[in-house]
């Protein structure tokens, strides 16, 4: 998934010199693309916009969170009960740990956890980050999806889809704060601008929640099915998928009101943004990603495997600073 804010605060910076390898052995920039219908990630070599391996995972891979020092790609693997590790350098695969359903997880900016949401159990598991030691599983509602954390690590913002709702859980006294009906399939969650906002997928809009209280304070059209939220690297673009309605929408950052709408037919699920300002977006329903130029609306397609669903690209590596997982 793209960086989506800033996240989890790195021990060191790194920029540019992770690609810069000797002489006469480049290393391309990647793109790895989960399969959740086949098990696989297809690896994707940005310049030549060809699959240059496959790499087999457990079952279902869906989202991925990076971890803290930028040394493992950890791929959740819903019905393989695993995160598979790959190289996020290369795509190859380093190996697997066995963690209960993991959908969709996140570090908290501090580093100290790991949240896992667990959509086929229905339970949320908050492990520790250095150990992956469980430390607290919340059996908070029916399907927990996506999820996001208040910018001081305190809180976790999780939604659950089969049960319509946000809920808030407390990191640091591991308790729930609040779980709150914000409508019918919720999904991807992003704190911005100090309030959360959360795809309605079952409808045509963001909801606009206030973090202290939980209450929906606006309502924002971005088309048919919303289901993921990504911010662009200098924060005043935010792209949302319509997964159902075939469109991506480019709202203002700092007002939310709809710039542009993108006609992207096949699922527009997770998406990435390169260096070039394309974006590359997993399209759920084709067995495709799009490699779209924002400033047209023009793309392309490249073929991957059944049910493509999240999507790293291995150019956020050059950022110095903080970084974010699913995204982001």
């Amino acid at each position: 998934m793209l960086s989506r804010r800033a996240a989890i605060s790195l021990p060191f910076a790194l920029g540019g010199s992770l690609f810069a390898p000797a002489k006469g052995d480049p290393l391309p920039p990647l793109a790895m693309v989960m399969n959740s219908g086949e098990a696989s990630v297809s690896v994707i070599d940005m310049n030549t916009r060809q699959v240059i391996k496959t790499t087999p995972t457990l079952r279902e891979p869906s989202h991925w969170a990076l971890s803290p020092d930028r040394s493992k790609l950890y791929v959740a693997d819903a019905s393989g009960n695993s995160l598979f590790i790959l190289n996020p350098l290369t795509g190859d695969g380093l190996g697997s740990l066995r963690i209960a359903d993991p959908y969709q997880l996140a570090y908290s900016p501090d580093e100290k956890y790991l949240v896992v949401n667990a959509l086929r159990l229905d339970h949320i598991d908050v492990y520790d980050a250095a150990s992956f030691n469980l430390v607290k599983r919340f059996e908070a509602g029916k399907k927990p999806s996506h999820l996001d954390f208040s910018p001081d690590s305190r809180w976790s913002f999780n939604s659950c889809q089969g049960s319509g709702t946000l809920v808030s859980i407390d990191l640091q006294s591991m308790s729930l704060r609040w779980r709150v009906k914000i409508g019918s399939t919720p999904a991807g969650v992003l704190w911005l601008n100090g309030k959360i906002l959360v795809c309605i997928m079952g409808s045509d809009h963001l909801v606009e929640v206030e973090p202290v209280s939980g209450e929906i304070t606006r309502r924002i059209f971005t088309g048919i099915g919303p289901h993921n939220l990504f911010l662009s690297p200098d924060r005043s673009v935010l792209y949302v998928s319509n997964r159902v309605g075939g469109s991506v929408a480019a709202l203002d950052a700092g007002s939310l009101t709809l710039r542009r709408t993108y006609p992207l037919p096949g699922g527009p699920d997770d998406m990435g943004i390169a260096p070039d300002g394309k974006l590359w977006i997993a399209l759920r329903f084709r067995e495709k990603v799009a490699v779209m130029d924002e400033a047209t609306g023009d793309y392309d397609t490249i073929d991957v495997g059944r049910s493509p669903h999240g999507i790293f690209l291995n150019t956020e590596l050059r950022k110095a600073g903080k970084f974010t997982s699913e995204v982001l």
